[in-house]
């Protein structure tokens, strides 16, 4: 895999990332690109990387980039919030779409974890977009927090959220909090983090209560009819803790045709390694579904 760095501008926001290309690339050609997108408190050097890794073996170009505020990207350390990360995959779109590599009509993207919501809201309302995998993601809000939490918790979850707007409007800033305080990890997805992703430096900081606020009024599954025409992938791990499988379910059942359901055989991140079997079958379906729905094949490329 072939490699430049790139930064492009998203809302007058400077934000760092790499330009994947396949090795057998040949100056001159326009090929199918994708962008995959971070999940929570993810970034450019791990997941997007390692889905790269596979996809430009497949043929692909691919895009990955650190939402504002991560990692070397510009923007207020602690603000998450999932609006401006839609607004950052939107603008790295029409980066991508003037670079001398890419075929600008034949654009896709992935989102994983929390980044699978998202890319479904991205594909809802811009068509520039011609294919899109969500995975292990959830894609309502409020229900997702409900779900994950008892009654007390929720309802402690409303207060502080309610008090934080406040405090938003009468000091210019919203609090600064553990980041997982209302996304708790399960175990096994906690001991992946510890051992994979916590010892990174970018990983971890303290987030605004406001991304809370932005979760609960977040609901791609409201919108996931408007995707079609554009095929829509949905993935999610079987034993998925983190979260559960009727999201991706509850997304896939809203969405019209064209439409694809993938049961991973795994929890939330247990098989996101290279080598794992599980890992390398999720993305060999997903090159299947890019190379079918971006009418792409590597031994036929367009020539500029």
């Amino acid at each position: 895999m072939k490699e430049r760095q790139i930064s492009f501008y998203s809302e007058g926001y400077k934000l760092e990332g790499t330009v994947y290309l396949p090795d057998d690339y040949v100056e001159g050609e326009k090929r199918p690109a994708i962008i995959p997108n971070s999940g929570y408190n993810g970034f450019n050097e791990f997941y997007p990387r390692l889905f790269a890794r596979n996809l430009t073996e497949a043929g692909f170009v691919c895009l990955g980039f650190d939402y504002r505020g991560f990692a070397n990207s510009e923007g207020e350390n602690g603000r998450v919030i999932l609006d401006e990360q839609v607004e950052d995959i939107m603008n790295a779109i029409t980066f991508l779409q003037v670079q001398p590599e890419v075929d600008s009509e034949r654009i896709g993207l992935i989102g994983w974890g929390m980044g699978g919501s998202n890319v479904v809201r991205v594909a809802a309302k811009d068509k520039r977009v011609k294919a899109v995998a969500a995975l292990n993601g959830f894609y309502d809000g409020e229900r997702w927090l409900k779900s994950i939490h008892s009654y007390v918790e929720w309802m402690e979850i409303v207060k502080t959220v309610e008090q934080d707007r406040i405090t938003r409007v009468t000091t210019g800033k919203s609090e600064l909090a553990d980041p997982f305080i209302h996304y708790p990890l399960d175990p096994a997805t906690d001991d992946y983090v510890q051992k994979e992703l916590a010892p990174l430096s970018p990983f971890g900081k303290q987030t605004q209560i406001q991304f809370t606020d932005s979760i609960m009024n977040m609901n791609a599954e409201k919108v996931a009819k408007e995707i079609s025409p554009i095929p829509l992938f949905v993935g999610h791990g079987k034993d998925n803790l983190l979260h559960p499988l009727e999201e991706s379910k509850g997304l896939y059942e809203a969405a019209q045709e064209p439409k694809q359901f993938y049961l991973i055989d795994g929890k939330h991140n247990d098989f996101m390694y290279h080598e794992h079997p599980v890992f390398q079958a999720l993305t060999s379906e997903l090159a299947l579904f890019f190379n079918t729905n971006l009418n792409f094949s590597a031994n036929k490329v367009e020539i500029a």
